[in-house]
């Protein structure tokens, strides 16, 4: 991604756990996904990778972040996870709360989740792949699903169009069979309708097909669907 846009800094960025339930529902993931090869990119500071390894995937994390020594990883994770906690709480009305309860139940599950990764991490490093969007070091077509949240669309505001349609194309070189993408509106909530139909159409361009699938899933207000790009 470079240092125009390293995610390793957090005042940029957020470093966020999140859990495997969490994942199942933003993903619309069924026990058949969840096996085989799996990227999570960025995988931040969630337990997905770990939890899903132990329901037998052979699932594999990449984040910049990941180059950061797992002491100084771990201690950014829990500051982040206080300083999400303190901002979903502050804005408690721009969220929907049924998945969590309330905000109490969201930061509970996100600190179980970092508190899982933090564990993952120092048992099992080589989970955890340092990993550079848009340039990944796999081999084209290494997975069977590829699941990468809060990252694209998220921040429209610093990642730009050219940035978006080069990180969907190597989430695809590196997948034979689907790229899911969540959420996709910014930050803020704000639709990004105009950005999402030229990256599908550049991709189409490509041989690359896209849909866009609802989900049983809602944090962000309007955020209820995910990309899905088939590259079998």
């Amino acid at each position: 991604m470079g240092d125009e846009h390293d995610p390793v800094d957090a005042g940029r960025y957020l470093l966020t756990g999140r859990s495997l339930r969490e994942y199942r529902a933003m993903f619309a993931l069924t026990d058949d996904d969840l096996r085989g090869d799996i990227l999570d990119c960025p995988g931040g500071a969630a337990s997905f990778a770990a939890e899903a390894a132990e329901l037998g995937a052979r699932a594999i994390a990449a984040d910049p972040v990941y180059r950061m020594p797992a002491a100084e990883l771990t201690a950014l994770a829990s500051a982040e996870l206080d300083r999400n906690a303190a901002h979903t709480t502050a804005a408690a009305d721009r969220y929907v709360w049924g998945f969590y309860g309330d905000p109490d139940g969201h930061r509970r599950l996100r600190g179980t989740a970092a508190r899982r990764f933090a564990e993952d991490l120092r048992a099992n490093p080589w989970r955890y792949r340092y990993g550079v969007l848009p340039a990944l070091d796999f081999p084209d077509r290494s997975f069977d699903l590829v699941l990468s949240s809060h990252l694209l669309f998220t921040y429209a505001d610093r990642l730009d169009f050219d940035f978006h349609s080069a990180a969907l194309r190597e989430l695809a070189r590196v997948c034979r069979g689907e790229v899911r993408v969540f959420p996709l509106v910014d930050h803020a909530g704000g639709r990004l309708d105009d950005l999402l139909h030229r990256l599908r159409e550049a991709l189409r361009s490509e041989g690359v097909r896209s849909d866009l699938v609802g989900v049983d899933f809602e944090f962000q207000r309007g955020a209820s669907s995910m990309l899905r790009l088939r590259v079998r």
